[in-house]
């Protein structure tokens, strides 16, 4: 595992890929200098140098991207993240409202992966305080006890939904003086998006202060990726006790290394992806590199996580290219031989295949076995059962979808999501994170987070660029089985199944972070539901401008 702490372990810039957003209309698309013909949004090409003495640089934006992070900054990098350690340890904080503000400063600037176990002693410490106290909410503002409830309730530590029934009047609705405290509003909203399923309080707490402040927070912290919000709220930070300065410049540096690490790692998936030679392959294929690794990047958020977040990119490149060989490649007979060869697991098998698939199917062993290698020598773990099992899994799920939409029939809509929760990957993707954990333990988590993901890939009609493959969705079965419903009707329903989920997400997620151990496969499974929005906003253009929006902030954008 590559960690970025020190010099020798630094990743140099990439030095042989070049990106482009085009500033006309947000696609990502290669620069004209210096580039093979123009692909496909979201593809990498290579950069050539005019001048052969010069080494080649990666180009971003039309700059180039120099490595600056020297010993000089990982030297004032380390007495930050000392001097943050040294405010939460403070005795001034303890038990106080402060402490919880701080430790949400920290959490939405991304930096708190450095700060867990200062984090679980505070959290506790107001746990604590206020269940062996008699009524110990009763002198919490609405801010502050919407505040405690939700970074209480994330971290994993029981706190009811009723303690904001002191917040109702006689008539048991929430008080109408209420909606002149804008700040107590907006984090009453925050809190309400960790509601579980029963929760009528948070149903209405939601309902009461969107009416009021929705608008300002189309991007609610529990359902954004952190690193997507930090720059909005940053500029919206307000100091306290003198923190802004350290925090931002902390989060500043975090920043700059996590976005060093990320170009390193997308250097070396496009040397994989071009070494792979699929794209030449397979021409109505989607060449998305970019795409794909934007995916692990958003889901495995902690920097250390390198080696992890490009075996996941792997794996989801297969996804994503058997997909569309089963949509748009393959008859019903040759994808079903596919499938056979896929649980076979047995290179004698490319012998059963088309030659153009031979290729995609050699590399997928060829892929699997070799991330299995490496589970079993980090944790002991033989997982390649598994893993081709998940792979034989998402096969069928396909061929059962191609055999539908190739015949016209369209199923039940039960029918549908129940196999859809497969054909989205999602159970592969969780399973390639790391870790040694039952799938029992994980499963209801995992098909929330499918579920969330197969209805936001569905809602609408928008269309991945650039396919023209048949194609069905939850909302088409949906109308089918409601006669006279408009799609109007039927995209309310969606919405309300996947408000539905996100509360059975938050039980699980609520139950496994009991367990210290599985913190980071809960908060990779967040963050991927998180990133659905972003990958299937479509406009009215069938582009993505929210991807976009977070791709630059991540990658292409200085500024913090």
């Amino acid at each position: 595992m590559a960690v970025y702490n020190s010099s020798s372990s630094l990743p140099s810039p990439p030095s042989n890929i070049l990106i482009k957003i085009n500033a006309d209309n947000g696609d990502i698309r290669p620069s004209l200098v210096a580039c093979r013909t123009a692909s496909q949004k979201w593809s990498i090409l290579e950069a050539t140098s005019s001048d052969p003495s010069k080494p080649h640089q990666m180009i971003l934006n039309g700059h180039s991207i120099k490595n600056n992070l020297g010993d000089e900054f990982l030297k004032e990098y380390e007495q930050k993240l000392e001097d943050v350690r040294e405010l939460l340890n403070s005795e001034e904080l303890e038990n106080k409202i402060e402490s919880l503000m701080l430790v949400d400063a920290i959490q939405r600037l991304g930096v708190d992966y450095h700060f867990q176990e200062e984090i679980e002693a505070i959290l506790r410490q107001h746990y604590l305080a206020a269940t062996t106290c008699v009524d110990g909410y009763s002198y919490y503002t609405l801010h502050d006890l919407s505040l405690f409830f939700r970074l209480l309730r994330q971290q994993g530590f029981f706190i009811p939904a009723d303690i904001f029934n002191k917040f109702k009047g006689k008539d048991g609705t929430f008080e109408g003086k209420l909606k002149q405290d804008i700040r107590g509003l907006m984090e009453l909203y925050e809190a309400a998006q960790l509601s579980l399923e029963g929760e009528e309080i948070l149903d209405e707490a939601a309902k009461f202060s969107s009416q009021i402040v929705g608008n300002r927070l189309k991007h609610p912290y529990h359902k954004s990726i952190a690193r997507f919000t930090a720059k909005n709220y940053i500029r919206e930070f307000q100091d306290i006790n003198g923190w802004e300065k350290t925090l931002k410049e902390l989060a500043k540096m975090d920043y700059d290394m996590a976005k060093t690490a990320h170009l390193w790692e997308l250097n070396q998936i496009s040397k994989w992806w071009k070494d792979l030679g699929l794209a030449e392959e397979f021409k109505q294929a989607r060449n998305q590199p970019l795409k794909w690794y934007t995916w692990s990047m958003a889901s495995l958020s902690d920097p250390s996580m390198s080696e992890q977040r490009l075996e996941l990119t792997k794996s989801i490149t297969f996804i994503y290219i058997i997909d569309d060989i089963f949509d748009l490649c393959g008859t019903p007979e040759q994808l079903t031989i596919f499938t056979q060869a896929v649980k076979r697991w047995d290179y004698a098998a490319i012998d059963m295949l088309p030659k153009q698939w031979k290729m995609c199917y050699k590399a997928l062993l060829d892929t699997t076995n070799e991330i299995g290698s490496k589970i079993y020598k980090k944790h002991g773990y033989n997982a390649i059962n598994s893993l081709k099992s998940t792979w034989a899994s998402l096969c069928e799920a396909f061929l059962v979808e191609a055999k539908w939409f190739g015949s016209g029939h369209l199923s039940v809509s039960n029918e549908y999501l129940e196999n859809g929760k497969v054909s989205t990957g999602a159970h592969g993707i969780n399973g390639k994170t790391g870790g040694t954990f039952q799938v029992n333990d994980i499963s209801e988590l995992i098909s929330s987070v499918a579920v969330i993901l197969r209805l936001w890939d569905d809602f609408g009609s928008a269309k991945d660029e650039q396919q023209d493959g048949n194609d069905g969705s939850y909302i088409d079965c949906y109308m089918k089985e409601n006669p006279g419903s408009t799609i109007e009707i039927a995209q309310e329903h969606v919405v309300d199944m996947i408000s539905s989920e996100w509360k059975s997400l938050n039980k699980e997620c609520f139950r496994l972070n009991q367990n210290s151990s599985m913190s980071s496969f809960t908060k990779a499974s967040l963050n991927l539901a998180r990133m659905v929005p972003l990958m299937y906003s479509y406009d009215d253009n069938q582009r993505l401008p929210l991807l976009e929006e977070y791709i630059n902030s991540s990658l292409f954008d200085d500024t913090f």
